[in-house]
């Protein structure tokens, strides 16, 4: 039986690293483990992610601004160390655990003082700037990919690929079949641009369906989340071009339309590929041009070789080339059916189960590593 502990989990407000955040404290009180999170005011607030929860808000600055910038978050990290400090000595963590951030980073400091064992989890194929920061200094790092750029050779040996962690529900989705798709039949298409949309996605997409055969756009049936600013001009361009479109800002539902959708064409944000390889569904990545280090180019190119995606650069996502791309994908059900094979191929579903094994073994160093909480939530002033 489970030794019940005590972690904390450090993450950066974005979706990207709450929502692996999230899976992994579900895994951990499923164990019969308590769980508190440390993140900033967005990410305490996303809605559904941890609730019943302990929640922390601590001081993070962010390095930029040149030098008086720098001086500003030096300032605010130490307020946040010695605020974190605090609360282990009350709430005892057997393990810190960091998501990337600069939320995650006072959270760290501390546990490195406090001597308490800690691990940082990656996302993206590249490592990012904070988990760069103490990728040194902690006790293990877990890697969503099996070649993580800007990890150093020397750190391998506590380097474990254990995959992105998603949430229950598009679990659930592997276990069901890739939606039929009849000659004739409705083709389904999903268009996310992560969690602050995109507005290229927004400008282009509607015109390359346009340039579809018109055989083939009769079919299409379009749920696509733009941005606010966005939106009333992508709903009159669908309705000017006659294809059948249904728009918003945010999906809550966003796993329900994932099981339904034959194509999906998206960003490439660690959260996204981990989802649609999971599901085991194919997809047109635009990498996102301005991500750090352009992750968002390295997080698509193990699918994109194992043939479950095709990646557009931003530079030529015209809608000429797209109406290309969904023309080769979606004209063959035979070839956009194993194309969904080879995205679900990609998968990692156990990443929760797996962190959470990694994450109990700092504080059992026995235990075989695999390559009902308190709810109170508090803000520091």
């Amino acid at each position: 039986m489970t030794r019940p502990r005590h972690f904390v989990l450090a993450a950066g407000g974005t979706g990207g690293h709450m929502v692996p955040a999230a899976a992994l404290a579900e895994e951990l009180i499923r164990r019969g483990h308590r769980v508190a999170l440390v993140s900033d005011e967005r990410g305490v607030r996303f809605p559904g992610l941890f609730d019943g929860v302990q929640t922390h808000v601590l001081p993070a600055g962010r390095f930029s601004g040149g030098p008086v910038g720098w001086a500003k978050a030096a300032r605010e990290m130490w307020r946040g160390r010695a605020m974190a400090r605090q609360l282990y000595r009350t709430f005892t963590p057997a393990a810190v655990i960091g998501f990337g951030g600069y939320p995650a980073f006072p959270a760290l400091a501390a546990a490195f003082a406090e001597k308490i064992p800690t691990a940082i989890h990656e996302q993206n194929a590249v490592l990012g700037r904070v988990n760069r920061l103490v990728a040194a200094r902690v006790d293990a790092i877990a890697t969503s990919y099996a070649e993580t750029q800007r990890l150093k050779p020397k750190l391998l040996g506590k380097t474990h690929c254990v995959g992105n962690p998603v949430r229950d529900n598009v679990l659930a989705l592997r276990a069901k079949p890739y939606p039929l798709l009849e000659e004739d039949g409705i083709f389904r298409v999903l268009v996310t641009g992560g969690s602050q949309g995109a507005s290229v996605l927004s400008q282009v997409v509607p015109d390359g369906l346009a340039l579809l055969p018109v055989a083939f756009r009769r079919r299409l049936q379009v749920t696509h989340q733009a941005r606010i600013e966005d939106i009333d001009a992508a709903r009159a361009k669908y309705a000017e071009l006659d294809i059948a479109a249904d728009l918003a800002t945010y999906l809550p539902d966003l796993p329900e339309h994932l099981g339904w959708a034959h194509v999906v064409i998206a960003r490439a944000g660690a959260s996204t590929i981990a989802e649609l390889t999971v599901a085991g569904r194919p997809a047109i990545l635009v990498p996102l041009p301005s991500a750090t280090d352009d992750h968002q180019t390295a997080n698509a190119r193990e699918m994109t070789l194992a043939g479950g995606a095709r990646t557009i650069a931003q530079r030529q996502f015209t809608p000429s080339e797209l109406a290309k791309q969904m023309q080769k994908l979606g004209l063959d059900p035979e070839a956009l059916e194993n194309a969904a094979g080879r995205a679900r191929a990609c998968g990692k579903p156990d990443a929760a189960r797996d962190l959470a094994d990694l994450v109990e073994s700092l504080d059992a160093p026995s235990i075989a590593l695999p390559v009902g909480p308190v709810v109170r939530k508090e803000a520091f002033a």
